[in-house]
């Protein structure tokens, strides 16, 4: 790759012959070597200048060179932002130097901008390669420890993090070859009526020449403007930015919209204080006024109490010489209550002990090996006649809400009452809701006497033999 630092001669022979202007046939320069050597300030290998296809100077190491010198390795693209940088220092009417170390070798400047008298210098670097925040702070801290301005150049495509933590800007390259370089972040003007900050894009050349002649400077955002919008491609973006390049005006315009600001937050405060010192000073007056009213309200409440406890009085005792009789007739209606309710349960329990009696008869018809059956019958029925597998109890119990049949239900998460085995028919008229279900009954006898019952229900005859039954009732 070509060889792109400049040794000091060469930075003058460069101005010289940019001096001269259009006189000088630059395609023609490749061919003869300049008359003063030239080395390059890593090595000390000669070098020799060329004009790329874009019509830019550089040079290049003669044949021969070292392969440890670090400055050959430099990108294209580095050498041509520094190139930019330099004719823009020189248009602009500044001495541009590159690759300018420091006499400790603290640092070393891309581009060096030193002024005509000699007693301004501003070093213009170009960062490409990542770097962090602490790294690029301390080396503005070493120019500026010198007195020397500096200015970060990035042209990546995204500006990079410190690009407002340094003075710094970003750089767009040119389409076309006619085109200038643009900086388009990094740049700023303040808006006074909108009271914020507002992106600015420049040629990279009035940049250098705004900034070597102290037109614009760094200068911090305040917190209160750091947030900023920009529209790309038709999408509004939020950016934060603590520090610009920006003219004296927009700095100013920053300080008065800040001073402004504050007024009228001093204003504002002064008046809430107002207002709330006169809601206060309102409050107290309607807080004496409830005093008063409340004292006026209790010396009344205190008659009125008077005179309730006296009607009180007169009233209770009415109240409890009619509440002795009250309760003398509740005591009676009680006991009677209390008779009737024992009659009634009374005759509840001889239910449900006929219906348990009358149910354990018309279970006892079944020896327990016809129960078996019974209930195998009715898993292989539920399984023929409706795809269901069913849950048949190890001991089957009878259930006084289904006429002391037995409930089956269905296998699965969801169980779903299937039918009830054996109802008794004389108790169905003591359980309605069985009345209505699907009933599985052993021989057609049991059917017939279930059918007679549930005139609104199923009623499945498993048609099971007769042997080892007893007599039907």
């Amino acid at each position: 790759m070509p060889f792109t630092a400049l040794h000091p001669e060469l930075g003058r022979l460069d101005a010289t012959l940019s001096d001269l202007g259009g006189g000088l046939d630059w395609s023609q320069v490749h061919k003869a070597r300049p008359r003063v050597p030239l080395a390059c300030p890593e090595c000390s290998w000669g070098l020799h200048p060329k004009v790329s296809r874009y019509g830019v100077r550089f040079f290049c190491h003669d044949p021969g060179r070292p392969p440890s010198c670090e400055l050959s390795n430099e990108s294209w693209e580095h050498h041509m932002l520094k190139l930019e940088m330099a004719a823009a220092i020189r248009a602009a009417g500044w001495y541009a130097t590159l690759e300018v170390p420091a006499e400790d070798g603290s640092w070393r400047a891309d581009v060096m901008a030193s002024s005509v008298d000699g007693t301004h210098r501003m070093a213009w670097e170009a960062q490409l390669s990542p770097i962090t925040l602490e790294d690029i702070a301390a080396r503005t801290e070493r120019y500026v420890g010198e007195g020397i301005r500096v200015c970060w150049v990035s042209p990546h495509e995204r500006s990079p993090q410190w690009i407002s933590t340094v003075p710094a800007v970003r750089v767009r390259p040119p389409g076309e070859r006619a085109q200038p370089w643009i900086v388009d972040d990094g740049l700023a003007g303040f808006d006074f009526s909108a009271g914020r900050w507002v992106f600015r894009e420049a040629p990279l050349s009035e940049f250098v020449r705004w900034a070597l002649h102290g037109q614009l400077v760094p200068a911090p955002s305040l917190p209160r403007y750091r947030r900023v919008y920009r529209v790309i491609d038709g999408k509004e973006w939020r950016f934060r930015r603590s520090q610009w390049w920006t003219s004296l005006q927009s700095v100013g315009d920053q300080d008065k919209h800040e001073a402004m600001r504050q007024r009228q937050e001093t204003a504002k405060a002064e008046r809430e204080a107002r207002e709330k010192e006169r809601e206060e000073e309102a409050e107290r007056r309607r807080r004496a006024q409830e005093e008063q009213e409340q004292a006026r309200r209790a010396e009344e409440a205190e008659r009125l109490r008077k005179r309730q406890e006296e009607e009180s009085r007169v009233y209770w005792e009415k109240v409890r010489q009619e509440w002795a009789e009250r309760e003398a007739l509740r005591a009676k209606e009680k006991a009677e209550e209390e008779a009737r309710l024992a009659q009634q349960q009374a005759e509840r329990e001889e239910r449900e002990r006929q219906a348990l009696e009358t149910a354990r008869a018309w279970w006892a018809r079944l020896s327990p090996q016809q129960r078996t059956e019974l209930f195998a019958a009715v898993a292989e029925h539920a399984w023929r006649d409706s795809n269901l597998r069913v849950e048949i109890p190890e001991k089957p119990v009878m259930s006084s809400e289904y006429a002391y049949g037995v409930p089956v239900y269905s296998q699965g998460r969801r169980r779903i009452l299937y039918g009830v085995v054996r109802p008794c028919p004389s108790l169905v008229a003591s359980s309605p809701q069985v009345a209505r279900l699907h009933a599985l009954a052993r021989s057609s006898q049991e059917a017939r006497e279930l059918a007679a019952v549930m005139a609104e229900g199923r009623v499945t005859d498993l048609d099971l033999p007769e042997h080892e039954q007893l007599t039907m009732c």
